[in-house]
């Protein structure tokens, strides 16, 4: 062998190598995938879930009227088995399995679907992604408290297995909408029986290929194949493990032992080791997902739009794909990432604070009150992951801005939770929309959305918005291009990069598939025993 190739070998393996780098691999139980989680989940409960992470087992335990396509085409029947729609567009009239059943074996119905809608919309459940159904008639009125009978909402259930839904325009994308997670049912006699105690193993009922058998805090979640399933022949797997693993070089190093079949990621410094020296393990996808910095526009100085303004122009999005995460991303100079654009949005950048502009940074913080920095409150800059990526952040805005910010990490429900309740100063954040709808992503800056962490409130871009939904299909593009364009000039956040998945996968995992909204298909999926 030549000794350049010896070199490179020798280097890879001393990358990859660790304390258990020698170890043998510990078999799998049979049929059993182990998949790494990262983030514990906050709930199992689809009205209150959030994090990608909740849906990747809620998506085994349950399924709502339709499903996402792996291919990104229309969705696919689920517990429907076909549906029609009125010419006008308006209703849609969803046709039940006869053979669709709960864990329990009871048979799923209309009125549990609009049992389980009724409880999400419900103002007391506050659900934090109850805007993915507020084209349905009635829906949104009834989740802000201005519609008190639920019967007024356009959901009905004229016979146990047919589900109409009635929107309030034509909305061409509401199946996508209908094939979300929040759109799982639930099963009312379950919840009514436990309450918030439904979703432990033992009471956990569901209508999906898997059933929850064992749920350890920080340690693993368990899902069974589930017999009763209408589609169980799809289902290959005996059981899917859920790993809890907190720290990204731990999780690395447990693949390497044997003791995982999928990671969630790579850690930045081997991503380039595992692709040269050991490809067959390492894949990477694109995602349609925009990682950004969240400025909470309540608190002072961040509510001047010139402070945000240069906190975002000192950034070098360039020099934090390239040197720091090396994992495929790209640079963002807006929100909407290229795989939600429609097709004649060729504009790669729309410029004003996205822009990497020291000089202007610079300006804008002297003419705010804060020369070279001087007098500039000692903000924190808050996150749920490993903190290379604030480190560089921080590094940029002490070396351009002359201003210091303490980095503070936390688990990532109670992340998401300051957030939402406005306990943070500045926060790393990813935005990833639960359709792929360009729509979605940016509803969630509206006044009052559950979604918008930067508790910013701006008439002229709920206009804009508001107008882009009532908009022909034609026009909503540029309608959404402009209300784009006012939030990047008004910077109540700043785009960091658009995202990448880079993740290690055991060559006998067969039919893997996820897509870009973080969705994965467990049909079709198998395992093969180790050798």
């Amino acid at each position: 062998m030549p000794r350049p190739a010896v070199l490179r070998l020798f280097l890879g393996a001393l990358l990859l190598s660790g304390a258990v780098g020698c170890s043998r691999p510990e078999p799998a139980p049979r049929g059993v995938l182990r998949i790494s989680q990262r983030n514990e989940p906050a709930d199992l409960d689809p009205a209150r879930a959030t994090l990608p992470d909740e849906f990747f087992i809620l998506r085994a335990l349950g399924e709502g009227l339709v499903a996402p396509s792996p291919d990104g085409g229309t969705p696919q029947p689920a517990a429907a088995s076909g549906w029609s729609v009125s010419t006008d567009g308006l209703t849609y009239t969803f046709h039940l399995r006869p053979d669709a059943r709960w864990s329990n074996s009871s048979p799923v119905t209309a009125d549990d679907f609009v049992a389980s809608y009724e409880r999400l919309l419900s103002p007391a459940t506050a659900a934090p992604k109850a805007g993915l159904f507020f084209m349905v008639r009635g829906a949104r009125d009834y989740a802000t408290g201005r519609l008190q009978d639920f019967s007024a909402v356009g959901f009905q259930a004229p016979d146990p297995r047919t589900l109409v839904v009635t929107l309030e325009r034509p909305m061409p994308r509401f199946l996508d909408y209908a094939a979300s997670g929040p759109w799982i049912p639930v099963n009312p006699r379950v919840v009514a029986r436990h309450g918030r105690l439904w979703t432990r193993p033992g009471h956990f009922v569901g209508n999906g290929p898997f059933t929850l058998v064992e749920w350890r805090p920080h340690q693993r979640i368990v899902v069974q194949r589930n017999p009763a399933y209408h589609d169980a022949a799809r289902f290959h797997l005996a059981a899917i493990h859920f790993v809890a693993f907190d720290n990204g070089e731990v999780e690395e190093r447990a693949f390497r032992a044997g003791q995982l079949d999928v990671t969630m990621a790579i850690p930045f410094s081997k991503v380039e080791a595992y692709r040269q020296e050991r490809s067959a393990e390492a894949h990477r996808a694109p995602l349609a997902e925009t990682r950004y910095l969240s400025f909470n526009t309540t608190r002072a100085p961040l509510s001047d739009v010139r402070v945000r303004r240069a906190l975002s122009l000192a950034l070098d999005r360039a020099k934090l794909v390239d040197k720091v995460l090396r994992g495929g991303q790209e640079p963002a100079g807006r929100l909407v990432p290229p795989a939600l654009r429609d097709s004649a949005d060729k504009e790669p950048v729309l410029g004003g604070a996205s822009a990497d502009d020291p000089a202007a940074a610079r300006a804008l913080l002297a003419a705010a009150g804060f020369p070279d920095g001087r007098g500039f409150p000692r903000l924190e800059l808050s996150s749920w992951v490993g903190s290379a990526v604030c480190e560089a952040v921080q590094a940029m805005w002490k070396k351009e801005l002359g201003i210091d910010v303490v980095l503070v990490n936390r688990e990532a429900k109670d992340h998401l939770a300051s957030l939402a309740a406005g306990r943070y100063d500045i926060a790393f954040m990813t935005a990833i929309p639960d359709v792929a709808d360009a729509a979605n992503l940016l509803g969630d800056f509206a006044s009052g959305s559950p979604g918008n962490y930067p508790q910013w409130s701006d008439a002229r871009y709920d206009a804009l918005l508001a107008a882009a939904a009532a908009a022909p299909a034609g026009e909503q593009a540029a309608r959404l291009l402009a209300a784009e364009a006012r939030l990047l000039d008004q910077v109540p956040l700043a785009p960091l990069y658009f995202n990448s998945v880079n993740w290690l996968m055991r060559p006998g995992v067969r039919g893997w598939h996820q897509d870009p909204l973080w969705t994965r298909f467990y049909q079709d999926l198998s395992v093969d025993e180790p050798e």
